[in-house]
């Protein structure tokens, strides 16, 4: 019985190796990993009826949501944030908000991050870099 059992656990150990191996990519996707994930410092502001912040030595930290396709953008000063923004792949190192228009654009880029947002009266800009 013992030696069903080690049989039966190096047989297990092989397979999850080998799926491990095959579900690997060669194919970079930015997309899919955390290339655009981190901080970004520059200049951010905000207004709504309520708050008008605006400064030079702002920052947004930007992370990936478990989809891969939607990215959460929080905002230094007392900025709320931008949570699950749909982007995508528009080019070799950049990302753009899915129906991006002038009312709405952001587009993140290797070590940059460009931020125009108007929502319900309230209005987003950032100009960031790594």
């Amino acid at each position: 019985m013992l030696k069903t059992i080690k049989t039966l656990g190096i047989f297990m150990l092989v397979l999850f190796t080998a799926i491990s191996f095959s579900s690997c990519s060669s194919e970079e996707d930015v997309t899919k990993d955390d290339a655009f994930a981190g901080i970004y410092k520059g200049s951010v502001s905000y207004n709504d009826t309520e708050k008008n912040i605006s400064t030079t030595e702002g920052s947004i930290f930007i992370t990936k949501v478990v989809s891969g396709t939607k990215y959460n953008f929080a905002f230094s000063n007392d900025i709320p944030p931008l949570n699950g923004i749909d982007v995508e792949k528009t080019g070799e190192n950049t990302i753009v908000m899915v129906g991006s228009n002038t009312t709405a654009y952001i587009r993140v880029e290797n070590n940059h991050v460009r931020i125009l947002y108007t929502k319900d009266g309230k209005n987003w800009t950032a100009d960031c870099k790594r």
